[in-house]
C-alpha cells in the first residue's frame, strides 16, 4: 500500500459483508479513513489501530463538511504522507463525488487509486429479487438521479427498466415526470428503503399509487426507486 495514495474505495450498498476483498485490504492498512454518512459504521471496525476515522457525512440539508473541506483535507493527509482511504457508499463514481475528488486531487499532484464498489443501483433491486434485466421483458436499463444541482431539471431517460437513487423527497415530480414522458400510470414500480440492511423495507404498487403507498409507510431515505415490469 502506498502511502501519499488516496485511495477512492467503494464501500457496497450497506450490508459490511458486500465491500470487495481489495476495499477491506485497504481499510485494513490506512491511516486516515474519510467516510461517509451511509458508509456501515461496522466497516470502521477493521481498520488498524491508531487509524484515524474521519466523518465527512453530507445529508440533505446536513453537512457535516462541506466539499471543498472534504477536498482539501484529503490533499492535507496525503502530503502528510499518509496512506487515506476515502470509503463512500456504494461505487465511488456512481452518483457520488468521486469523480469531482479524483480530478482535485490529481491536479494536485496527488497519487489516487479507484477501487470500485457494488453500487445499490444493482444490488439492491437483486437482493430483493428484482432483476434490472429479463429477457423477455428488459432489454435495457436507465440509471438516474432523483436530484440535480440548483436550477437543473430532473432528467428522463427512456429505458424498459428506470431505476432512481436519492428518491424519496422529490418521489411526486419523478413520477409526475415519468407519466409526461409516456410511462403507464399502472406501470409496476417499487421503493427499496435502506436496501441490503437487516432493517430494510420495500413497498410496491404502480405509478399512480406509489406516492401515496410512500407516505402511508412512512418511507424515508436511502431508498431506490424501481419502475419497470420486472418489477412483477
Amino acid at each position: 500500500m502506498s502511502r501519499g495514495t488516496v485511495y477512492l474505495v467503494g464501500a457496497g450498498p450497506g450490508d459490511p459483508k458486500l465491500i470487495t476483498l481489495r476495499g477491506l485490504e485497504l481499510l485494513k492498512e490506512a491511516d486516515v479513513i474519510v467516510y461517509d454518512f451511509l458508509v456501515n459504521k461496522q466497516l470502521l471496525a477493521f481498520a488498524k489501530d491508531g487509524a484515524k476515522l474521519i466523518c465527512a457525512g453530507k445529508a440533505r440539508n446536513h453537512h457535516l463538511m462541506k466539499q471543498d473541506e472534504i477536498n482539501a483535507l484529503l490533499v492535507d493527509k496525503a502530503q502528510k504522507a499518509e496512506m487515506v482511504v476515502r470509503l463512500k457508499c456504494g461505487d465511488p463514481f456512481l452518483f457520488g463525488r468521486g469523480a469531482e475528488e479524483a480530478a482535485y486531487l490529481r491536479e494536485r499532484n496527488i497519487p489516487v487509486r479507484v477501487v470500485p464498489g457494488l453500487s445499490s443501483a444493482i444490488a439492491v433491486p437483486t437482493a430483493c429479487g428484482v432483476p434490472l434485466t429479463h429477457r423477455d421483458h428488459s432489454a435495457s436499463v436507465a440509471i438516474m438521479t432523483g436530484h440535480r444541482r440548483e436550477g437543473k431539471e430532473l432528467a428522463i431517460v427512456n429505458a424498459d427498466t428506470q431505476l432512481f437513487l436519492m428518491t424519496v423527497s422529490n418521489l411526486k415530480n419523478i413520477v409526475k415526470k415519468l407519466i409526461e414522458n409516456g410511462r403507464s400510470p399502472d406501470t409496476p414500480c417499487m421503493l427499496i428503503e435502506k436496501g441490503t440492511y437487516k432493517d430494510e423495507r420495500s413497498v410496491k404498487s404502480t405509478l399512480t399509487n406509489i406516492v401515496t403507498e410512500s407516505e402511508k409507510n412512512c418511507i424515508k431515505p436511502p431508498a431506490i426507486f424501481i419502475v419497470g415490469d420486472t418489477v412483477s
